[in-house]
């Protein structure tokens, strides 16, 4: 079975003239695969998801798995708002050599999203998935919490391997590892609380951060691993400022805007996101300069 650990960088899709951008991407793919990275996630939301359409999806399964280490996981992004279409993906996602989905909430009709729609939903993919599923709470983006008995229960399904929880709610976390399964991997959904997750028991995380400072992002769970706290809590607060700027601050363009500083082609974003602006991009090279990166 799939184990889910370490730091992993949910990677964005670079476009050039509004197409994904593959030279790019595969030039991308070498300085990661270059990195202390444990794997990638392609088309989580840091891809622009749910500005690709099913094919693109697709392609991007297969380009990132023939140009990515054969021996280091790739997860991919499979969730849509039917589970129809959901399966759909995720089969064609396996089919691509893909590791494990990370499958969001569905969150159109967040109002009919409860506990026994969500348990339903995870319960039947699971049992149809091909590759092992991984729970993604996002609620800052789809609106929809998924509490820690949901994922309790789902954890008992053996094809349910673990959760990315970027909910930043630490109570829930902890709560979640006090309840689920014990070979149930949970990982923080951001580099702003990957030390105090370790600390309760994540096995990792998935994070934008990981994209621009890979390298730290894995010394800090290296160093909890090998009881050097001190050391890793120093790195957690190096990365806090940088992080905000890649995720809460700036997004997806802030994200994009970093990685062209150094060296990686970020791009352009797809309409509706917009670029940052001028003083946006100065003030994320001084962060990127702080942290010696560049």
């Amino acid at each position: 079975m799939f184990a889910l650990r370490g730091a992993y960088a949910p990677i964005p899709t670079p476009f050039w003239n509004d197409e994904i951008a593959y030279p790019q991407l595969k030039a991308n793919l070498e300085k990661w695969a270059a990195s202390r990275l444990e794997g990638l996630v392609v088309c989580g939301s840091n891809g622009e998801f749910p500005l690709l359409d099913e094919q693109e999806k697709t392609e991007l399964f297969m380009f990132v798995r023939k140009n990515f280490p054969a021996n280091r996981p790739v997860i991919a992004g499979t969730g849509c708002e039917s589970l129809r279409t959901t399966i759909r993906l995720t089969k064609l996602a396996a089919e691509a050599g893909i590791d494990a989905a990370l499958v969001v909430t569905p969150w159109y009709y967040k109002g009919s999203m409860k506990d026994d729609s969500l348990k339903a939903y995870y319960s039947e993919l699971a049992d149809l998935s091909p590759i092992p599923i991984i729970l993604y709470n996002m609620p800052r983006n789809t609106g929809v919490e998924m509490n820690a008995a949901v994922i309790s229960e789902l954890s008992q399904h053996p094809n349910i391997i673990g959760i990315k929880d970027s909910s930043g709610n630490i109570v829930q976390i902890a709560d979640i590892l006090n309840k689920a399964a014990t070979d149930f991997a949970v990982f923080a959904g951001s580099g702003s609380f990957l030390y105090s997750s370790l600390v309760l028991g994540a096995t990792g995380a998935t994070m934008a951060v990981a994209n621009v400072v890979p390298d730290l992002c894995a010394e800090i769970i290296h160093l909890y691993r090998e009881g050097q706290y001190q050391a890793a809590k120093k790195l957690q607060m190096d990365i806090l400022d940088i992080n905000a700027a890649v995720t809460s601050k700036w997004g997806i363009a802030g994200l994009k805007a970093a990685l062209d500083m150094l060296g990686y082609y970020g791009g352009p974003l797809r309409k509706p996101l917009r670029p940052l602006n001028v003083e946006a991009k100065q003030q994320i090279k001084y962060l990127l300069e702080k942290i010696g990166v560049i």
